[in-house]
Formats: structure tokens, C-alpha cells, sequence
């Protein structure tokens, strides 16, 4: 947008964005509420949030440490898997174990493309990442029975 003068620029500065869209006649994009996001970008944006998970959960786990001291940590978990009810034990360690396989898992997926660039296709990233979803999910489950 070209500004011919002080007051025009005044004018739009104070106009919101939707109330200009709508005097040009054009729609404005509704973007990120009709794109469907590629699951390698899906799988992406979760490895990053269960980095945070993962972070969030040490620094917990520290901070009860510090404050109540004497493995409280420690005890706090065996009460969980000793509560007798398997749905939340089952739960906690799925909780546990699902953020640290497919962080993990993530970052071989990672190692693996900057060793072996010519696997960065389409195709394969798209199997790379269904992959890493389903091998996540095995081995989280299979870690809930352990």
C-alpha cells in the first residue's frame, strides 16, 4: 500500500483490518481454518510438544524433589502404580511413556534425514512419519504392561 499523505495513513491506521478487506470487496482467507496440515508437519509439531512435556514433567519431578526431599518423587509414583486400579496405572505409564519413545524416536527420524539426505522425499517423509506414529504407539503400549 502506497500512503499519499499524513492524514491518509492516519485514516488507516485507525481502520481494522477486516473493516478494509471488506470495502475492496475481497474475501478475507480463512487460511489455517481450511488447510489440512501434512502429517509430517503434524508429527513435527508433536515432537516438539512432548519435548515440552518432557520438560514440564523432569522439572515437576525435581521440584517436589526439592521441596519435600527424601525420594517423595519416588513414593509418589509407587502410589500411583499401587492405587489398584489399572485404568490409572495403565494411564500413567502410558503418560510417562509415550512422550519419551516418540521424542526419542522423533530424533532418530532426524539423525537418519541429516545422515541420509536423499531419504527427504515427499513420499518418504510421509512413510517416515506414519511410522513414527505407529512405532510410538507400540512400543508406549507395550511399555504399560511392563
Amino acid at each position: 500500500m502506497t500512503v499519499l499523505s499524513k492524514e491518509s495513513g492516519e485514516t488507516y491506521r485507525k481502520e481494522n483490518y477486516s473493516h478494509r478487506m471488506n470495502k475492496t470487496g475481497r474475501p478475507v482467507s480463512p487460511h489455517v481454518t481450511i488447510y489440512q496440515f501434512p502429517i509430517a508437519a503434524l508429527t513435527s509439531i508433536t515432537i516438539r510438544v512432548t519435548g515440552c512435556a518432557l520438560t514440564f514433567g523432569a522439572a515437576g519431578v525435581g521440584l517436589v524433589e526439592i521441596l519435600a526431599g527424601n525420594g517423595a518423587a519416588l513414593g509418589m509414583m509407587q502410589e500411583i502404580a499401587g492405587t489398584g486400579y489399572p485404568v490409572v496405572t495403565s494411564l500413567a505409564k502410558f503418560s510417562v511413556s509415550f512422550p519419551c519413545v516418540y521424542h526419542y524416536l522423533g530424533g532418530v527420524r532426524h539423525l537418519m534425514w541429516d545422515n541420509f539426505p536423499d531419504m527427504l522425499t515427499n513420499v518418504d517423509v510421509t512413510k517416515a512419519s506414519y511410522a513414527l506414529v505407529g512405532s510410538s504407539m507400540v512400543v508406549s503400549i507395550a511399555f504399560v504392561f511392563v
